[in-house]
């Protein structure tokens, strides 16, 4: 498919910003690649990356975890990582393999909305992305078709945030299981993203639950700039602070005190090249850092973009892959690809 027809196929939405203007531009955030943004060094990189994942792809369609086995989050992050270059279920060079995944993420859908693999982690995790993810597949290829695929997919993807909506606790935020008594800010920017990603494709989604949310992270930054996990007392931490910051973007929140002061908390604590953060968590940090640069645009994403993508380019594997060394090379790799490709713009929930 054209890239620049697939560029288009984006649907804006503030997702109820309070005092936002629906037609009002994100800061700094841009639709296009700026000069230099892509190199041929990530062009080669990305393409062998995507090799490799599209070779560790389960006969059922799943990507597996490592120890977590197959799982509806890895799969989904490895959809992702392709689609973010342009291919969409069942078109492009590897369209078969996200048809695949993404028929694999669907057969875990249950009747009660959750999308949930037997190998599942802290299921609500697993079904924030796998929703993101079903999410972007439906706003990108069959969004307004009438096809019994489409058709599906819409009842999926419907329950899919209805079982959110339900399952946000009174703090407004989500935990790890599809219950509402607990949350933390990690699970929570998981469904906000996945609320985002659906309310882009045309899915109703509850105002209400959005401004909880937003609530709910406020409630988790520290004075510092950084977020602590829960609201109960508890230290920054970078790639939680990441997630917490790209939460109130994805939630419509543009300009804000609690932005300003979480991007400059990121920016002391985990600048690559500059800063030395702690390596847990590595590639969801720099997954949910680049998104926020990207959103605040201007000198942020300026200075961040260059330096993480040097530091992902030099640590990709002769065989292609990036490894984590919790979760697995499938992982590892599709969380580079995400962060490498931020500058296409390709996947809807990147374009402003």
């Amino acid at each position: 498919m054209n890239r620049t027809i697939l560029a288009s196929l984006a649907i804006v939405s503030t997702l109820g910003a309070p005092a936002m203007a629906q037609d009002e531009p994100v800061r700094g955030a841009q639709n296009n690649a700026l000069e230099d943004e892509i190199t041929p060094e990530l062009d080669v990189a990305v393409q062998r990356g995507m090799a490799h994942l599209a070779l560790s792809q389960e006969e059922d369609g799943s990507f597996s975890g490592g120890r977590f086995g197959k799982n509806v989050a890895i799969t989904s992050l490895a959809c992702l990582a392709l689609m973010a270059d342009g291919h969409v279920p069942g078109r492009g060079e590897y369209g078969d393999i996200i048809d695949r995944g993404l028929e694999f993420v669907l057969d875990s859908a249950a009747e009660n909305g959750l999308i949930a693999a037997e190998a599942s982690n802290g299921p609500m995790y697993g079904h924030g992305f796998a929703t993101l993810f079903v999410g972007e597949a439906y706003g990108m290829t069959m969004g307004g078709a009438d096809t019994e695929r489409s058709r599906r997919i819409h009842s999926v993807l419907v329950r899919a945030i209805r079982l959110i909506e339900r399952t946000q606790n009174d703090e407004g935020g989500w935990r790890y299981n599809p219950v509402p008594y607990d949350a933390d800010v990690s699970v929570t920017i998981c469904q906000i993203m996945a609320l985002r990603s659906a309310r882009n494709a045309g899915i109703e989604v509850s105002k209400q639950v959005i401004d909880d949310a937003v609530e709910y992270v406020r409630l988790c930054q520290n004075p510092d700039g950084g977020f602590k996990y829960q609201i109960e007392t508890g230290v920054s931490a970078w790639p939680r602070s990441a997630a917490g910051v790209a939460s109130l973007f994805y939630a419509g929140i543009y300009e804000d005190e609690a932005i300003d002061k979480g991007l400059e908390y990121l920016e002391e604590a985990a600048m690559p090249g500059r800063a030395r953060p702690s390596r847990a968590h590595y590639f969801y940090g720099h997954y949910y850092a680049v998104q926020a640069m990207y959103l605040a645009g201007e000198d942020h994403w300026a200075q961040w973009w260059p330096a993480v993508r040097e530091e992902l380019l030099a640590s990709q594997r002769p065989d292609g892959s990036w490894d984590d060394a919790s979760v697995g090379p499938s992982y590892g790799t599709a969380m580079a690809l995400i962060v490498l490709q931020m500058p296409k713009r390709y996947l809807p929930i990147f374009q402003k």
